[in-house]
């Protein structure tokens, strides 16, 4: 399976890590650490080195009840990295739903459009369809960042989840974007409960019937804290890294991580008992 993005098929044969690059002041885990161009693009270049294969810029926080960020200013947070970044011969995604900050970055050769809102804001699938070949990522959440948490989804969450992202796969598919430049994202937190967040871990597999490649997003999340004994964001690394795992190993192709260095770590131990298990029954053959 490969994802295809504006300037890369990325081969989906292993586990792909996309390295989180906030260009924001109050995003909840490491705001305004890298809120200026240089240090975002320090920082991507550190993610790289570390072991990155894509990385995810993103001018705007969608923690719950933050307030948006006005268009003007995610341009100016967002363009000047992208416009360096796409220098680094990596994928290059963007993390926003405002439809003019994803024509820019297109225009600017960014890859990939990760969009929290699935393309629902007017305009939004627009961009992407008008697009010769960048990837997207589509999202499910439930309300808005402003509000989602206060009134979260009722139910099973994983056929509400599956049926919401099927729909927003055959709006794309009628306008004529091919099925290998779409992934999806379970969207966890956003709208959901603890506990379901945690089921659509469990049976994150019935998410992958539909042919399309999983992107797995636990790192530093609430509900990590909220089983670990209320551990803060920073604190929620090695729940964060095992939920990396535990989805990977549930069929995810990527995961979207703060904690690159560790979470390739991980997966390497991963892949070589994969290999090994694979070895083992070929020799029996």
């Amino acid at each position: 399976m490969q994802w295809q993005t504006s300037r890369f098929a990325i081969a989906l044969d292993r586990p792909r890590v996309m390295g989180i690059v906030n260009v924001t002041p109050d995003s909840f885990s490491d705001g305004g650490r890298f809120v200026s161009t240089r240090t975002a693009l320090e920082h991507c270049e550190q993610l790289i080195r570390e072991g990155a294969d894509i990385l995810d810029i993103g001018g705007e926080s969608t923690r719950p009840g933050i307030a948006p960020v006005p268009l003007d200013e995610e341009r100016a947070r967002v363009l000047p990295v992208v416009r360096e970044a796409v220098k680094f011969g990596v994928p290059i995604s963007v993390d926003t739903y405002k439809p003019e900050v994803m024509q820019e970055v297109l225009d600017l050769g960014a890859d990939i459009v990760n969009d929290i809102w699935a393309l629902r804001q007017p305009g939004a699938a627009d961009v992407v369809a008008a697009h010769p070949s960048c990837g997207v990522c589509l999202m499910h959440m439930h309300g808005e960042p402003q509000t989602m948490q206060r009134t979260p989804m009722q139910g099973d969450a994983v056929p509400q989840v599956l049926e919401f992202l099927r729909e927003r796969s055959e709006e794309l598919r009628r306008r004529g974007v091919s099925v290998s430049r779409i992934a999806w994202d379970p969207g966890i937190g956003f709208g959901k409960t603890v506990d379901q967040n945690f089921a659509l871990l469990a049976r994150q597999r019935e998410l992958l019937h539909e042919g399309y490649p999983l992107l797995a997003g636990w790192s530093r999340k609430s509900s990590l804290g909220a089983v670990t004994g209320g551990a803060p964001a920073h604190e929620r690394v090695t729940a964060s890294v095992a939920a990396a795992l535990l989805a990977v190993d549930k069929g995810a192709a990527i995961v979207r991580v703060h904690d690159v260095r560790e979470t390739v770590a991980a997966l390497k131990v991963w892949g070589a008992t994969q290999s090994a298990l694979a070895g083992h029954a070929g020799s029996k053959t």
